[in-house]
């Protein structure tokens, strides 16, 4: 991939990969406290369980789709970490798994092995699933009459989108 018009298309991949993992990473910082034990409703992951399954989510494709890539997985999908600097650091090493499989596959041409035809289908897919989640987590907040407000959560998430680096 050393054409100019292909290496500017990964170095942008990969940006929009980055750009995803800090808005989730901040959605967590802007958690208040006691906020990653609450629910949308009975029987809904709590918000620390979906940070936690985001982050096994990334691992079992990469588990699937690039093994070579793998790391050790936790055993539990919806892990209840309370600590949310133990989740940061779960979602930052997914994040860079996931990130090594995106610029190896797209500079080299090997295939997904499992789901994807192609490797930015499997970006869109984790972006589209971690935006759900956003959303998600953020309805659970206000509903437990914690809301993130949207001059809290801009900065870290819609700036983070559509500001430019250059």
């Amino acid at each position: 991939m050393a054409e100019p018009g292909k290496q500017q298309l990964l170095e942008a991949v990969l940006e929009s990969w980055e750009r995803n993992n800090r808005i989730l990473v901040n959605l967590l910082r802007l958690v208040p406290e006691g906020g990653l034990e609450v629910r949308a409703m009975e029987g809904s992951p709590t918000v620390a369980q979906m940070f936690t399954h985001i982050h096994y989510g990334r691992m079992v494709l990469v588990l699937e789709d690039a093994p070579e890539f793998a790391r050790p997985m936790q055993k539990e999908e919806w892990l209840m970490e309370t600590d949310a600097g133990r989740i940061e650091a779960m979602l930052k090493e997914s994040a860079q798994v996931v990130r090594e499989v995106l610029k190896n596959r797209m500079e080299t041409g090997a295939e997904m092995k499992q789901h994807y035809d192609h490797p930015l289908l499997f970006l869109q897919h984790m972006i589209w699933h971690e935006g759900y989640h956003h959303g998600q987590i953020k309805l659970a907040l206000k509903l437990a009459g914690r809301a993130v407000s949207n001059e809290q959560a801009g900065p870290g998430t819609w700036r983070v989108w559509m500001s430019k680096t250059r």
